[in-house]
């Protein structure tokens, strides 16, 4: 078996990834592409993903993208713990908190957009840090929502099981407080967070602690 990981420290994506890969014991190699160096865009990573993003997940021959689609492979393949179970409407439920962030936040906050709206408008990193902080609160103004309106939390999005919803909320969190958004108004989503912490798994995924990422005093 041979698992690759193309990643890079501070992607949100990425550590979804790194944190299903960690729940199901499964070794992996990462290779970081650096974004910030523009390291997507050269010839040998526009050959395996020309819409120059991470993370791409290489299993022997294969090789998908997108965290989702690499979540759902992974639970596929190697499905224990289950981390998409239940009924049909179940499984929809979960995947539907999980692209709250996944879909609709997270997009908006990505390097290649806050890189636009400063060329297009001249938009400083002030003004990139306040337009991130926006759309992370709206995104814990949803996902709190959702959340209340299931009432299926306990210490997971969905009783005492940790399933994709939760590595989404985490990487979702991990992002709101990296741009040191406020989190009290969401304190059934920081619950979770901080019990997901709790687990190696996530713990030893956090984009801090990995390789090329910034020193933190």
């Amino acid at each position: 078996m041979s698992v690759t990981l193309y990643g890079y420290w501070r992607s949100l994506a990425a550590y979804r990834v790194r944190v299903a890969l960690n729940l199901k014991g499964i070794p992996f190699e990462e290779i970081s592409i650096n974004l910030a160096g523009g390291e997507q865009f050269g010839e040998v990573y526009s050959s395996l993903n020309p819409q120059h993003v991470v993370p791409l997940l290489k299993h022997n021959e294969f090789e998908i993208v997108q965290s989702l689609a690499i979540l759902e492979y992974i639970d596929d393949v190697w499905p224990q713990p289950q981390l998409i179970p239940g009924t049909p409407i179940e499984k929809a439920k979960i995947r539907a908190l999980s692209l709250i962030t996944i879909a609709d936040t997270h997009p908006l906050i990505v390097p290649r957009v806050r890189n636009f709206i400063n060329q297009a408008w001249d938009l400083g990193e002030g003004e990139q840090t306040r337009w991130s902080q926006h759309w992370f609160t709206k995104g814990n103004q949803a996902i709190e929502s959702m959340l209340i309106k299931l009432g299926e939390s306990k210490a997971y999005a969905f009783g005492n099981e940790v399933t994709i919803a939760d590595i989404a909320l985490a990487s979702h969190v991990i992002g709101a407080k990296l741009f040191n958004v406020d989190m009290s108004t969401a304190p059934t989503l920081q619950g979770i967070f901080e019990n997901c912490m709790k687990l190696p798994a996530f713990a030893n995924a956090h984009p801090l602690k990995q390789p090329g990422a910034p020193k933190v005093s």
